[in-house]
């Protein structure tokens, strides 16, 4: 494992109760735990770095259009240009499940150091959620 990739706390935090360690992530595991974390949080949130994290919560009662998905897909680009430098963004796809309320971003991105192709999909939960409720 290059050391570039890294290695980090896996969340959520667990403990191996043989060695009394906290579980570890490495490579691109450790990379995928990242953006998970980077897009997870609301900038502001960490007093240390206030400008690292991603809005793309506050679209949870928005109005979901075109134009929001692209706003959305932006805020995530950029998220990534400036906190994950381990990774070279390819695209970002995105899928409206409307029936479960939630926007699904596929990120196809690639690893710089082993120039190896991955894609993670990240959920947005949203507040429209047209699912049928079930009436007894």
């Amino acid at each position: 494992m290059s050391p570039f990739l890294g290695r980090g706390w896996q969340f959520p935090l667990q403990f191996d109760p043989r060695t009394r360690q906290v579980g570890m992530v490495a490579g691109v595991d450790d990379i995928e735990e990242s953006l998970r974390i980077l897009l997870r949080t609301h900038p502001g949130e960490r007093v240390m770095q206030p400008t690292y994290g991603c809005a793309v919560r506050r679209a949870v009662f928005e109005t979901l259009n075109e134009s929001t998905l692209t706003e959305l897909k932006e805020m995530i680009r950029k998220a990534i240009l400036f906190f994950e430098p381990r990774i070279l963004l390819d695209r970002i796809d995105t899928t409206l499940l409307t029936l479960e309320g939630r926007v699904d971003f596929r990120l196809h991105y690639i690893v710089r150091t082993t120039n190896t192709r991955h894609n993670l999909v990240y959920p947005l939960y949203l507040d429209q959620a047209t699912s049928p409720v079930a009436t007894y």
